[in-house]
C-alpha cells in the first residue's frame, strides 16, 4: 500500500483535472477526498505513466510488485562490522520497500559463504525428496511386542470385568464418580469457581449434569479445556443451577457413599463440601498410578488421567484439541477405580489392621 502526502494528493488532483478538461468530461472528472477520479471511464496506460509522486511512477510501483516474486539474494560484503552489517540490510530494505518489493523475499548471504550456502539448499532438497519417497513401517518385533502387550492387558481387563459382574447390585450401588469443570475468577482468572458438576453410578449412568452459575465476575472461561461457555452459566440459563442449589443435590448423592475421582480434592474443594477419608477413592492418589520423580524414585507424584486411561484401560479420553466432559472424566475414574479395584481394597484392609494393631 502507497502513502501519499498531502502536496502530493494536491498535485495528482491538479493532473486529473487538466486531463479531464482536455478528453472533455467536465465536472465527470472530479474527484474524491483522497484524489480518486469519481469518472467511470479508465485511464490508457499512457495516461497511468503520467502518475508519479516523489519521482516514482505509481504504475511502475505495482509493476515491481509482480515481477519480483521470486526471492532475491543480497552479498554483505565480508569486511564489515556488525554494525554496519545491521545498517547495511536496514538500507537494502529501505531500498526494497521503495521499489515495492516485499522484505520477506530478500535473502541475505555474507561475502564468501554463497557455495556454503548453495550446498545447505541442495542438501535439504535432497534430504526432502529422500523423505518423501521413503516409506517407514515398523519393526517385527514392535509390532508383535504391541501384540503381547494389548493382549496381556485385555486379560487382566476381562479378569477384573468377571470379579466385578460377580459383585452383589447392593455393593454397586455405594459407589459414585463424580467430576467438576471450573473456570477462572479473579485476577488473571488464577482463581477457580465451579461451573459445571457430573455424577456418575458404578454403571456410567448420569446421576446428575448440571451447569452452575457463578455469581462473581468471570476473567478466564476456560473453554478450550473446561467446554464452558459464557451462556452456559448465564443467570438467563434456567438449565444452570444457583451455587448452593448444586451444592445440596451433590451432598444428598454422595451420603453414605464411596466417592470415586481424579484429584478429588479440586472438585470437592469447588463444591465446598467433604467427603469422610474412608470412604474417598482418588485415582489421582493411589500409589500404583503415581509416578517417583528423580533419577533414585522421590517424591510420588500423580499423572494425568487421560494417561492413566489409555495406559490400563486403552480408553481415549481428553484428546487434544478438544474440551473436556465432566461426564466422561467421571465415567472414565470410576472405569479405572474397577481395573485397580481387588488390590486397592486388599490395601486397604491390611492399612485397617495395622492402624487397629497400633491402637492396641
Amino acid at each position: 500500500m502507497a502513502f501519499f502526502t498531502k502536496k502530493s494528493k494536491a498535485e495528482m488532483r491538479r493532473r486529473r483535472k487538466k486531463m479531464a478538461k482536455a478528453r472533455g468530461d467536465g465536472d465527470d472528472g472530479a474527484t474524491d477526498n483522497d484524489g480518486n477520479v469519481k469518472s467511470g471511464l479508465k485511464r490508457s496506460a499512457d495516461q497511468m505513466d503520467y502518475d508519479t509522486v516523489d519521482g516514482i511512477s505509481i504504475s511502475s510501483k505495482k509493476k515491481a510488485k509482480t515481477d519480483n516474486e521470486q526471492p532475491t539474494t543480497i552479498i554483505i560484503p565480508v569486511n564489515l562490522t556488525t554494525q554496519e552489517a545491521k545498517k547495511f540490510r536496514k538500507d537494502a530494505r529501505r531500498k526494497a520497500r521503495a521499489q515495492g518489493q516485499s522484505e520477506d523475499k530478500l535473502k541475505f548471504i555474507i561475502e564468501g559463504e554463497e557455495a556454503i550456502e548453495e550446498q545447505k539448499e541442495a542438501a535439504a532438497k535432497e534430504e526432502k525428496k529422500k523423505s518423501k519417497n521413503k516409506k517407514e513401517y515398523p519393526r517385527i518385533n514392535e509390532i508383535l511386542s504391541t501384540h503381547a502387550s494389548q493382549k496381556k492387558q485385555q486379560e487382566k481387563i476381562d479378569k477384573q470385568n468377571a470379579i466385578n459382574s460377580a459383585i452383589p447390585l447392593a455393593e454397586k450401588q455405594k459407589y459414585v464418580a463424580i467430576d467438576c469443570e471450573m473456570v477462572g475468577i479473579g485476577t488473571d482468572g488464577v482463581k477457580s469457581a465451579l461451573a459445571r458438576a457430573s455424577v456418575t453410578n458404578w454403571d456410567g449412568e448420569v446421576l446428575l449434569d448440571t451447569f452452575v452459575r457463578v455469581p462473581e465476575r468471570v476473567t478466564d472461561f476456560r473453554t478450550h479445556v473446561s467446554g464452558v461457555r459464557s451462556k452456559d452459566i448465564h443467570a438467563k440459563n434456567e438449565d444452570a443451577m444457583e451455587h448452593e442449589e448444586c451444592r445440596l443435590k451433590v451432598g444428598e448423592l454422595l451420603m453414605g457413599k464411596i466417592l470415586v475421582g481424579h484429584a478429588l480434592k479440586n472438585d470437592l474443594s469447588a463444591l465446598m463440601i467433604s467427603h469422610p477419608r474412608s470412604e474417598i477413592r482418588d485415582t489421582a492418589r493411589y500409589k500404583p498410578f503415581m509416578r517417583a520423580t528423580g533419577r533414585s524414585g522421590g517424591k510420588l507424584r500423580p499423572r494425568k488421567l487421560r494417561d492413566l486411561v489409555y495406559e490400563h484401560l486403552g480408553m481415549r479420553i481428553q484428546v487434544e484439541g478438544e474440551a473436556h466432559c465432566s461426564i466422561d472424566d467421571a465415567k472414565a475414574s470410576m472405569e479405572l477405580y474397577k481395573y485397580a479395584r481387588s488390590r486397592w481394597e486388599k490395601e486397604l484392609e491390611k492399612g485397617n489392621k495395622g492402624i487397629k494393631r497400633g491402637k492396641k
